[in-house]
């Protein structure tokens, strides 16, 4: 089961109580204090795993508590340490506060990550010692462990998003430029959770892809799967539209951009570019046609085309940011004959080593 976001409550371990205790041996005279120091409680950590890819072993607890340190003993003896607890999440797991929604952790890289230190064990007896109390009968209590409800929340590290109606084709583009072999039937909402490609451009440049499950008009209000899977597109840095060639091209980006506005204005902002799935579908009169009416409804008809091949065009300049509304590129294509498939690799390659 795919999970990407689950409500829990954590708690560092309480430190244990100092001991109040006096020496008493045979032969030894007014031995004194002897009470030893609590242990200190466990701490909680974050540790950020390649073996985890959900949040799914969180489903059914909760709740995940470290150990209390021990109380201290007689004879100076220290109490036992609580042992630390550590939490596996996924590589882009966001940990935020569940009552005001801050972000407390964007836990991205391999490794641990201490979030909540136990409470100190108290002290015992044999601290308080001095000349005016020679025999003190108290000692500290252990400082409590923090508690926090929190809500972890996977968002996939990704430098390209695919974003898309359902069934035009998204996980059969995943499949052919990219490693990933998500599962490609013909029907709608094929693609039920994010999935992840790594893209060779050649001379060892890669780069990483993400698929989500299709949007449909209405989105935003609940329908189809919602926008819920937006979140694992927020983190890559350009997002990729495909289009049915052979459909309304011009509703769908018009509907797909006004879905992912609704949903975060940051995301909508984000540089994109177009691909026109299934070229094969049509002849060549009928896509030229096509992708005329297409760059008049974008306004770009306008635009100096003459030395850009009609395959593709690039409106922009390669080192500017491009603008809001204005495709970096458009590209009609085809995975299943592999047309022009191999120039969108090198587009996306290109313009992720240029930002």
């Amino acid at each position: 089961m795919f999970v990407d976001k689950v409500e829990v409550v954590v708690k560092s371990g309480n430190g244990g109580a100092g001991a109040v205790s006096f020496l008493r041996e045979k032969f030894v005279i007014a031995g004194g204090p002897d009470g030893g120091d609590g242990g200190d409680g466990g701490d909680v950590y974050f540790e950020v795993s390649q073996n985890c890819d959900t949040l799914s072993h969180f489903r059914g607890k909760n709740r995940y508590y470290a150990q209390n340190g021990s109380p201290g003993g007689k004879r100076n003896k220290t109490g036992k340490n609580g042992k630390d607890i550590v939490l596996l999440v996924p590589p882009g797991t966001e940990v935020r506060d569940k009552d005001t929604e801050e972000l407390l952790l964007d836990l991205r890289d391999v490794g641990k990550t201490l979030f909540l230190r136990g409470g100190k064990g108290g002290l015992g007896n044999v601290h308080f010692k001095n000349a005016i109390n020679q025999a003190p009968t108290y000692a500290q209590k252990g400082i409590a462990g923090v508690e926090a409800k929190l809500i972890l929340e996977l968002k996939l590290i990704a430098n390209v998003g695919l974003v898309g109606f359902p069934n035009v084709g998204k996980s059969t583009l995943i499949a052919t430029i990219s490693n990933a072999r998500p599962k490609i039937a013909n029907y709608a909402f094929t693609t039920l959770i994010p999935s992840l490609g790594v893209v060779d451009c050649g001379d060892y440049h890669s780069f990483v892809i993400a698929d989500i499950p299709g949007i449909i008009k209405g989105a935003s209000e609940g329908k189809g799967l919602g926008l819920e899977f937006l979140r694992h597109i927020e983190r890559t840095r350009f997002l990729l539209f495909v289009l049915d060639f052979a459909g309304e091209v011009a509703a769908q980006l018009q509907a797909l951009r006004y879905e992912l506005q609704n949903f975060s204005q940051k995301l909508a902002q984000k540089p994109f570019g177009i691909v026109l799935s299934r070229a094969d579908m049509l002849d060549l009169n009928a896509q030229e046609e096509i992708f005329a009416h297409f760059l008049q409804s974008l306004e770009l008809a306008q635009n100096p085309l003459d030395s850009i091949p009609l395959s593709y065009v690039i409106p922009n300049n390669w080192g500017q940011a491009p603008q809001t509304q204005s495709p970096v590129f458009i590209l009609p294509i085809s995975s299943l004959t592999r047309h022009n498939t191999e120039t969108l690799r090198f587009l996306l390659g290109r313009f992720l080593e240029r930002q």
